[in-house]
């Protein structure tokens, strides 16, 4: 391929989605390889880190503070429960539903990683800046909390 067209391939998108995606790719390659020892992806820490500070949420809990569909949701859990990170209960107070629990073994990893986590943070903040990266932490908070209704 030519020089105009790895030109034509880099230039900037003026589509929000693709920008916000190719950013995502980036900084999970960031915390991915700095979870990989522990066998985790950030994805799956996250889910860890959310059920421990929401202590059982249900999975309709979950997949909303998550923003994520339910199959998407069941399709996270599946490897975490398959290592005994955490456990899917019954709800007590509502049979026909399901609470999201960790595992002592789930704490363990939890707590197990949040160095190589928290170095993962530190790298970012160094890269891009602790004010730009609070300040963005801000607006994606925002953006995930919006209400998107179709038109």
């Amino acid at each position: 391929m030519g020089r105009k067209g790895q030109e034509r391939i880099m230039a900037k998108s003026h589509c929000n989605v693709t920008a916000l995606r190719k950013a995502s790719r980036r900084l999970s390659q960031i915390y991915d390889a700095a979870l990989a020892p522990h066998g985790l992806r950030s994805t799956q820490r996250a889910i860890l880190a959310h059920v421990a500070r929401a202590s059982s949420p249900t999975m309709g809990e979950l997949a909303a503070a998550l923003v994520l569909d339910r199959t998407a949701l069941n399709h996270n859990l599946k490897p975490l429960v398959r290592d005994g990170y955490l456990k899917v209960a019954v709800d007590e107070k509502d049979a026909r539903g399901r609470r999201i629990e960790l595992t002592d073994r789930g704490r363990q990893i939890l707590n197990a990683s949040h160095d190589d986590w928290q170095a993962a943070q530190l790298r970012f903040e160094q890269m891009f800046g602790e004010t730009q990266a609070a300040l963005l932490r801000s607006a994606l908070e925002a953006i995930a909390a919006m209400e998107m209704h179709k038109r």
